[in-house]
């Protein structure tokens, strides 16, 4: 079986973009914080399936939780950048995100023991707003990016991107590891998991990772959060009714999405990708 990449993006059930309006940043140390007990349940899921993934994280999250850091490398699994707090590229100026990129590999390698050479941004907010991040990257030593969504989406996406690895700095190995597409006649149809993953029925997902492995014979790159498979979460009432939609839905199924998704195909960290796909990047 074709070798994929599974990856963990690690932020808490408040981090994400669709609360961003609803609760404050300052807010967020007085809300509870459930992301130490989902990532370990992650772990343990993977660790009964035999499954290796990159985990994604906050420097936010590694500044308060180094030994959930430990455990994750001691597991055998990648530590990579989600950077600090869940600010999404494009609000940034240049200087600010280098800043960002900095303070969290810190955290992160500080924590971990690993060396960082992975980062995503959040809400894959790398796109044609930000033409120099990954320059930035680059220069910063990373050896990969996985921060594109080549679709059209209302929070993100760069439709007119490839979508599969492409080297974006000229004269720089950097590579960007965009999350998985699959084609439907002439539309392009997100299929990288997170919230469609969770939402959509499992055979969608499916079809999806057999059309990229099968007919483009190219490897897929999943993503999901640990709050998904966390039924105990708050529940934001103020919310917009599609963000409460978005979020909540199918929580009680996604652990089992996943341990049906870990048993079809065979999963590696995206780190053990990079070599194979650098050679195939344009």
């Amino acid at each position: 079986m074709m070798q994929n990449a599974l990856s963990v993006d690690v932020e808490d059930w408040f981090h994400v973009g669709a609360f961003e309006r609803t609760i404050r940043r300052e807010d967020w140390a007085g809300l509870p914080h459930r992301v130490e007990r989902n990532t370990d349940k992650v772990l343990d899921l993977f660790a009964e399936a035999g499954v290796k993934a990159t985990f994604f994280t906050l420097g936010w999250v590694a500044e308060r939780y180094p030994r959930l850091m430990q455990r994750i490398a001691a597991a055998g699994h990648e530590v990579a950048s989600h950077g600090y707090d869940h600010a999404r590229v494009f609000t940034l100026s240049p200087e600010e995100f280098r800043a960002d990129l900095r303070r969290s590999r810190a955290l992160l390698e500080d924590a971990s023991g690993q060396a960082v050479k992975g980062y995503r941004a959040p809400s894959f907010s790398i796109d044609q707003r930000t033409p120099w991040a990954h320059a930035i990257l680059a220069e910063e030593g990373y050896a990969y990016s996985s921060s594109v969504a080549p679709i059209r989406h209302d929070h993100y996406g760069w439709p007119e991107s490839p979508r599969f690895a492409w080297k974006p700095v000229a004269g720089s190995p950097l590579v960007e590891l965009p999350v998985t597409t699959a084609v439907w006649g002439k539309r392009r149809l997100a299929a990288g998991g997170g919230g469609f993953f969770r939402l959509l029925p499992y055979g969608f997902s499916r079809w999806a990772i057999g059309q990229v492995n099968g007919r483009d014979q190219r490897p897929a790159i999943i993503y999901f959060h640990p709050w998904e498979i966390d039924t105990g979460q708050p529940r934001m009432k103020d919310a917009p009714l599609r963000s409460r939609i978005r979020h909540y839905t199918n929580i009680p199924v996604m652990a089992d999405k996943l341990r049906r998704l870990t048993r079809d195909f065979a999963w590696d960290r995206v780190d053990a990708l990079l070599p194979q796909e650098a050679g195939r990047a344009a």
